[in-house]
């Protein structure tokens, strides 16, 4: 591909794009921010991270033979040999977007595409979105925390928002699956980032917002983290937003595209009135009416106000693709995610769920939610991370001692500290609480003491792993899914004699 194509939006974007050296004819091969994959005729864009700067290997990928460098304003002032072509701009991180778009052809444009940001929501909401647009028979990739999915196939991710180039391949294998849509999880720092810079989506969505994600490496304040949220309502053709959240009339201040919105206030375009929660049998869940742009019954096998927000939203989307409003709701009653809220049928008498719960304020969250069914017991299984915050430690013990009737406290991924040490440390949060609590380092352990002495009426939630499949120890990952682990402890609980 001529580097005259791949640079033609950019330089229609109005950034800031000069050819310092060599020729817009210059063929590319490859594209690449990544001095490792750069191989004879490569692109290079020189990325400025956080950890490393792409300026620094300038010298390796001319030898490995790059026929064009992309550098930032300023680092051009130094000799580079013939044969290569020069493009010094304002923005490389935004110029990779646009790049990489052109190098896969501009795949964003042959789907409808979806982008939700917010500080929580966002992974329930994308996969209740493509579970309705699958079951209507619209193939729909989807890019977010837990992974990738471009048709039958998946892939673990590393980040909530990809860097651009991955975004833009992602898509192209989607047009290629025969995917019609792709739904994608936003991150303020994929935003923040220029990641989805030259993306339009068809819709952008905010679910809302709260302190988090604020410090090294992320945001400097949450004004700037707001600010970083409301630039996808600057890029999207129709906007649907949280009409409860306060922050709601600030991220849209400046939205460049029609709005609707959602909630259970009056004044929203869709409504959900007369919830009812329900509790019976391990099972929980809830049922509403919608009204407003479509009126309809809904009834979820997931508990809480946020998910009646999530199904909402979910309802807002696919309604602008005229989906069948029965399968919406047969699909919404059946959706699940990975580690959010994942209830795992184990007995008649209580019920038990995994949850992603890894901070104190979605711990929070998960427990005030599930206090509000008035179980006989809200029991709270978690551990903490190692070679981290020792502060998220206290608040997550404090928070479980005050919520829940007994917390017991596992280990998670110790890293390169004890779990015992850890211990002691939720231990110490706890300690300001009058919270019963039990301690059993060995997870599989404290899951089947946690099923073993389950009540009837019980909610037992094992939180902080949810989608996750492994346990880091002294820097090795090693298999543990929690799903295998509670298929493993019923069986031994069966054979023991357990009736459940």
């Amino acid at each position: 591909m001529k580097l005259s194509v791949m640079l033609e939006r950019l330089q229609a974007s109005g950034c800031e794009c000069n050819i310092i050296k060599g020729s817009l004819e210059t063929e590319v091969t490859s594209l690449t921010s990544d001095s490792r994959k750069v191989t004879d005729g490569s692109a290079f864009v020189c990325i400025v991270g956080a950890v490393s700067d792409g300026h620094q290997y300038i010298d390796q990928v001319i030898e490995r033979k790059a026929s064009v460098l992309v550098v930032q304003k300023g680092y051009a002032d130094r000799e580079f040999p013939d044969g290569i072509t020069l493009v010094e701009t304002d923005n490389t991180r935004k110029a990779l977007a646009y790049m990489s778009a052109a190098f896969f052809g501009n795949p964003a444009e042959k789907l409808f595409t979806i982008g939700i940001t917010g500080t929580k929501g966002k992974t329930t909401t994308t996969y209740m979105i493509r579970n309705v647009l699958e079951a209507c028979g619209i193939e729909t990739g989807l890019i977010g925390t837990i992974e990738t999915i471009i048709g039958e196939d998946t892939k673990a991710s590393c980040n909530t928002t990809p860097e651009s180039y991955e975004i833009h391949e992602s898509f192209k294998k989607m047009v290629d699956a025969g995917c019609k849509a792709v739904v994608m999880e936003v991150s303020s720092q994929g935003l923040k980032l220029d990641r989805t810079a030259g993306i339009t989506f068809d819709i952008g969505v905010f679910t809302n917002l709260e302190p988090d994600h604020i410090g090294p490496n992320e945001h400097e304040s949450f004004e700037e983290y707001l600010n970083c949220k409301a630039m996808l309502f600057r890029q999207c053709k129709v906007g649907i937003v949280n009409g409860d959240d306060k922050h709601t009339e600030a991220v849209i201040a400046q939205a460049a595209c029609e709005i609707e919105k959602y909630g259970l206030n009056e004044g929203n375009d869709l409504r959900a009135v007369n919830i009812n929660l329900l509790h019976e049998r391990g099972r929980i869940g809830l049922t509403y009416d919608c009204q407003g742009l479509l009126n309809m019954a809904v009834e979820l096998d997931l508990p809480g106000k946020f998910s009646v927000y999530n199904s909402l939203c979910a309802i807002a989307v696919t309604r602008h693709l005229h989906v069948d409003e029965q399968v919406l709701k047969e699909t919404l009653k059946d959706v699940k995610v990975k580690g959010r809220i994942e209830l795992i049928k184990v007995s008649d008498r209580f019920s038990l769920m995994i949850d992603y719960a890894h901070n104190a304020m979605a711990l929070q969250s998960i427990l005030e939610t599930l206090k509000v069914y008035h179980p006989n017991r809200l029991v709270c299984l978690f551990g903490c991370g190692g070679n981290r915050s020792k502060e998220r430690r206290f608040e997550m013990g404090e928070v479980s001692g005050k919520l829940a009737d007994l917390t017991i406290i596992t280990s998670d991924n110790p890293r390169f500290e004890e779990p015992e040490e850890i211990i002691k440390d939720i231990q110490t949060g706890i300690g300001k609480t009058t919270g019963a609590h039990v301690d059993i380092v060995d997870r599989k352990e404290a899951i089947k003491y946690a099923i073993q002495n389950g009540q009837q009426g019980d909610i037992i939630v094992l939180a902080g792993k949810g989608h996750e499949d492994y346990q880091e120890i002294k820097g090795v990952k090693y298999p543990m899914d929690e799903r295998v682990l509670i298929a493993e402890v019923l069986d031994e609980l069966h054979s023991e004699g357990w009736e459940g």
